[in-house]
């Protein structure tokens, strides 16, 4: 798996090129949250669900379906997120979805179970430069952790910060370009 601070790229990235009153800071958090949760099913291990089981680890929670099933309950909080429910299952849904993308980024593990409940195959993509995770904070301070992050930044934080950055600079220059409703021009 990539890491926690690497799952929070892509959300980062959307809130920064389409930030707007309905892409607002309430929505970026439960994205980033989002981006993280189908992690969640470590939990499994505790339970005796072995790996490679659709319940264990990058199983079902690592799917499109799942992302999208989830994406679609947050709908259902669009007011308190003062956003509207389109965005909000866009943004829910490119969250939890990107976590399997840049899981099967990785050079290790099994896959992501990208297309359960339709089909338990684990898949990678065919590129895997992303150093794969360890599970468990301290393994981050060993010499395999500073290999992963090192490769998680190359790999996705820099190209998250320039695909961002030019995300934010067309978004400036498309409302530089909205002329102001009043100023003798039709809106």
């Amino acid at each position: 798996m990539a890491s926690a601070f690497a799952h929070a790229v892509v959300p980062l990235v959307v809130y920064a090129a389409f930030k707007s009153p309905s892409m607002n800071l309430r929505l970026l958090v439960l994205a980033i949250i989002l981006a993280i949760a189908p992690d969640a099913d470590v939990l499994a291990f505790k339970f005796g669900i072995a790996y490679s089981s659709e319940w264990g680890h990058r199983g079902f929670t690592h799917s499109l379906f799942f992302a999208g099933c989830v994406a679609a309950f947050f709908m259902l909080f669009a007011k308190p997120l003062k956003s509207k429910p389109w965005v909000v299952f866009a943004m829910s849904f490119i969250a939890c979805a990107s976590h399997a993308a840049l899981d099967a980024l990785t050079n290790g593990g099994l896959g992501v179970a990208l297309y359960w409940p339709f089909s338990t195959e684990r898949v990678f993509f065919p590129f895997r430069p992303v150093q794969v995770s360890p599970i468990g904070v301290g393994a981050f301070f060993t010499e395999r952790g500073l290999r992963v992050i090192t490769s998680e930044f190359v790999w996705i934080f820099i190209p998250g910060f320039v695909i961002g950055l030019l995300g934010v600079l067309i978004r400036r220059k498309i409302t530089a370009r909205k002329p102001a409703i009043g100023d003798g021009q039709e809106a």
